[in-house]
């Protein structure tokens, strides 16, 4: 098929399109039956793929690049390559990220501002996915608990797809329930791991576990032995030369592979299972070889957990990218057997930084663990000034919140009269860069990011903040500063909005197609409208712009 041999010559011709109307479905919508005229006479590929590679920063993408023989090399060769991509925003957290993928939107439209925040009636916490409503189909109460996408406020690829187009079928598969929900949308197959079980999904009212899992009935058979499976040997002799060992914050961490308690989570076994999940799907579903257009999305969350736990730069990182390559590379020959042809797109969820303590004897002197002796200052100072018996202030993973004694949300005006006081106290301060009153900030404009280098730090939390979600405080760390350093625990950190954590590479790739290096900073809230414009799906109007991928003469995108 020619469009197998040249990325995207069989929709270079494709005429602009309009935005979708006022009257499009709203979130969550259920689509209606029967294929339009206009699916009929559609001759692009007929199977989008979207790979999500948790945590895999483009300062790491680009320090391997050399070593790739597997998948990321074919992606590199045959791909366009945006090794300058970026998460736009300030809170660079895997389900904001996520969100961004195949939305289009930023995390302050998508709903999706962090991965953890509080419910301010109760004090307690909420999940980004949490679902009053929804069941898990291997019941029980795992995880994150009951999850589903009600909290994600705009659409996705996939459901444009399925409204315009409702032939098409849309799965995503996953290590992390986010992960595979954002990818999937509100009308597509969401499917994650969970321990003991295998692939599992949510259940919605009047829904029947037994159908919901049926697609990964069969695979779910064999998942337990895969999991009690799960070997980490030292198999690559230069990733054996990283080890060395750190004296951190209470101990001394042997960087050595194989590493110590190891898990299924947290060994590159995850990410090889995810894909093998992957193309389970493909091929039981056959999906791309009707005459619709299918949609299969893979977060892959090995490197996440890998990175926390041991860093970046340590053997550990080094055999997890050198499986995943291998793993991947797997994956697209599967992808080659796709006779309706295959658009994909790589990109990451945020990006990551490496244990502080190797970080700083590497060179950057300012790398440390961060002290909040500061906050304590902060609340001791409020305590007088609003005649209080409690400390007001109170960390989360993101920000400082702002609190009564059981923990809920103040009442206003004092909430606002703490936070307008605390500022100047805390800002600029101690480790913190920034910190920054909520509400105040959701009433800055949202500036243009074409250019997202360019952002301010303000800006870029701009982009994350969301009305009762976000932090009343929200906060970044100096460069190099960062939370955690327990053995066993995180190691190292990632959620600020510096480029380290922002930036990370972007490969639109068909198989065997000519490979193409773009140095030019693009976005991956321009992932989505990007995609849509290859398989002729029209959008609402989105915070992300189409790129033009045709390498003939004639431009693909729309003329604005």
């Amino acid at each position: 098929m020619l469009f197998k041999r040249l990325l995207l010559s069989a929709v270079s011709a494709t005429v602009a399109l309009a935005p979708m109307a006022a009257t499009a479905a709203p979130v969550g919508a259920v689509v209606a039956q029967g294929a339009s005229d206009e699916a009929e006479a559609y001759a692009g590929p007929r199977l989008v793929v979207t790979v999500v590679v948790d945590q895999l920063s483009a300062n790491l993408f680009n320090q391997y690049r050399s070593r790739f023989t597997g998948g990321f090399k074919r992606l590199i060769d045959e791909g366009l390559v945006h090794a300058n991509g970026f998460q736009t925003h300030g809170v660079t957290e895997t389900c904001p990220g996520h969100s961004t993928v195949l939305t289009g939107m930023h995390p302050t439209h998508t709903g999706i501002g962090v991965n953890f925040s509080a419910d301010d009636a109760t004090g307690e916490g909420r999940y980004c996915l949490a679902s009053e409503v929804n069941t898990l189909a291997h019941g029980q109460i795992t995880d994150n608990g009951n999850v589903g996408t009600e909290l994600l406020k705009v659409d996705t690829l996939g459901d444009w797809l399925q409204v315009q187009r409702p032939d098409s079928r849309v799965f995503a598969v996953s290590g992390k329930d986010r992960g595979a929900m954002n990818l999937a949308g509100h009308n597509g197959r969401a499917f994650w791991f969970t321990k003991g079980f295998g692939l599992t999904t949510f259940v919605r009212p009047g829904e029947s576990a037994e159908e919901r899992l049926a697609p990964v009935a069969q695979y779910n058979t064999r998942f337990p032995a895969a999991e009690q499976g799960q070997n980490w040997k030292a198999n690559n002799a230069y990733c054996q030369s990283l080890a060395e060992d750190i004296e951190v914050v209470d101990g001394t961490f042997k960087s050595v592979v194989p590493p110590q308690n190891i898990g299924f989570d947290g060994s590159p076994t995850q990410d090889e299972e995810t894909l093998k999940a992957a193309t389970y799907l493909l091929q039981s579903q056959r999906l791309g070889q009707g005459k619709a257009v299918d949609m299969l999305g893979v977060s892959l969350s090995a490197t996440d957990k890998i990175g926390h736990t041991y860093g970046t730069q340590g053997p550990e990182m080094c055999e997890q990218l050198m499986r995943l390559d291998a793993a991947l590379g797997d994956f697209l020959s599967e992808l080659d057997k796709v006779e309706g042809g295959v658009v994909l797109a790589l990109t990451a969820d945020h990006g990551g930084a490496d244990i502080i303590e190797r970080t700083h004897a590497r060179g950057f002197p300012y790398a440390h663990r961060a002290s909040f002796a500061v906050v304590e200052e902060a609340n001791a100072a409020l305590r007088q000034q609003f005649n209080l018996d409690f400390d007001p202030l109170q960390r989360g993973s993101s920000g400082l919140r702002i609190v009564d004694t059981q923990k809920r949300a103040l009442a206003e005006p004092l909430r606002s009269q703490i936070a307008r006081a605390a500022v100047p106290m805390l800002d600029s301060k101690g480790d913190f860069a920034m910190v920054v009153f909520r509400d105040e900030l959701l009433q800055d404009p949202i500036m243009e990011t074409i250019q997202p280098e360019e952002l301010t730090v303000r800006e870029r939390m701009r982009l994350s903040a969301v009305d009762g979600v976000s932090a009343d405080l929200m906060t970044a760390l100096k460069p190099g500063v960062a939370t955690g350093g327990r053995l066993g625990g995180n190691m190292s950190a990632h959620g600020q909005p510096w480029n380290y954590d922002r930036k990370v590479p972007i490969i639109f790739w068909t198989p065997h197609a000519a490979g193409q290096e773009r140095f030019m900073p693009i976005r991956t809230i321009d992932i989505a409208p990007t995609l849509a414009n290859i398989i002729e799906v029209e959008t609402p109007k989105l915070d992300g712009r189409c790129i033009d991928l045709n390498l003939g003469e004639s431009p693909v995108c729309p003329v604005e």
